[in-house]
């Protein structure tokens, strides 16, 4: 069990508490893991870039990889990537994955649904259920996180795959958008465009680089935070049919230096960012936590992991706007996810040296 002192990052109103946060090893061994997804009775599953899907048990086992995933094309950032339980898991097994799926013109981001077996040792009845248009040659920017709603739709981030940027604004595309379709597969009759001529009716939000984080809060509400160039990582409340610039506003420039485009930060018609980041911390992962297991004051804090500079932050809100950041688990390796464990503890998920599924408990 290691100790890590939590210290202030970013003080914007209130003043946050430092305090000791334990972490205990629950698995590790894994290769290149990219989601976490929290079963009934402390087990979990986790996916793996190079295209498995592994269980770990009660005690920390890590199982072979499960039958019935299909072909990824694990090619640079591509991959089985993130994975969801269905609400009614407990009586239906669903679940839902993405993952970089090869096809005609290149690859693309595809979103399936699937049934765990009773044993959890295979996917049955596998369904791809949505694929990105269009497929492209690449290796890079294909976001790729779900979430199911309250009504049961499903939203999933996809990313602009870099050399499609210009693509994000334009709605006959898939490209650096996020979607919501039925768990059928099919667009929601009060999706924002479906009304829109030449616009894809799946498309909910455009405007976007490489989303890969994504939750709906307590009250109903859609954030996303997506990776920016070289700084301006964004932060963003999406909400239906709104634009959010990219790449024609940013808070980022060219990587090596330069301004994108314009070099405009703000445009009429253009969504603002809720918290930006310069320099990139390259965020993935992103929940919303609901118990009181660290107290009151971390109770609907938001937190989410640095690829980059390799810590957990924790982001607190007030009236809408973040009051706290808060750089917690520094140096602990590059943080790929966060979620809630059914314990009301947070699970942390780091990719290398080493890939580790961890449990943070509170101190002393």
């Amino acid at each position: 069990m290691k100790k890590y002192l939590l210290g202030l990052l970013l003080p914007i109103a209130a003043q946050a508490q430092a305090q000791v946060l334990k972490t205990e090893l629950v698995a590790q061994g894994f290769q290149s893991p990219w989601a976490i997804a929290a079963l009934p009775d402390g087990e979990w599953l986790v996916t793996e870039k190079p295209g498995a899907l592994r269980k770990v048990d009660a005690k920390g086992k890590v199982s072979a990889p499960l039958k019935g995933v299909p072909k990824v094309d694990a090619v640079g950032q591509g991959g089985l990537l993130d994975l969801v339980l269905d609400s009614g898991f407990a009586s239906n097994r669903q679940l839902y994955f993405c993952f970089t799926e090869a096809g005609a013109g290149g690859n693309g981001t595809a979103l399936a649904k699937a049934r765990l077996n009773a044993e959890g040792t295979a996917l049955e009845q596998v369904q791809v259920i949505f694929r990105q248009v269009p497929k492209m040659e690449g290796r890079h920017h294909y976001g790729c996180r779900i979430v199911e709603a309250a009504d049961g739709s499903l939203f999933m981030t996809l990313g602009e795959r870099f050399m499609g940027m210009q693509r994000a604004q334009q709605l006959d595309n898939h490209l650096g958008k996020i979607v919501r379709i039925t768990k059928e597969g099919q667009a929601p009759a009060d999706n924002p465009f479906t009304k829109t001529t030449g616009a894809l009716p799946e498309i909910y939000s455009y405007g976007h680089r490489n989303p890969q984080g994504l939750l709906l809060d307590a009250q109903g509400q859609l954030w996303a935070h997506e990776h920016g160039p070289q700084g301006g990582d964004e932060l963003n409340r999406v909400q239906a049919g709104k634009n959010y610039g990219w790449p024609v506003i940013t808070y980022g420039e060219n990587y090596g230096g330069g301004k994108i485009g314009e070099g405009l930060t703000a445009k009429e018609g253009m969504e603002q960012p809720t918290l930006h980041w310069t320099p990139s911390i390259a965020p993935s992962g992103l929940v919303q936590l609901s118990s009181k297991a660290y107290g009151e004051s971390w109770q609907g804090s938001f937190f989410l992991g640095s690829l980059k500079f390799r810590y957990l932050e924790r982001v607190q809100f007030q009236a809408g706007k973040p009051v706290v950041q808060q750089k917690l688990l520094q140096d602990v390796g590059r943080l790929r996810d966060v979620r809630q464990g059914s314990d009301g503890l947070l699970y942390v998920l780091t990719e290398n040296e080493p890939a580790q599924l961890l449990r943070l408990r509170p101190g002393p």
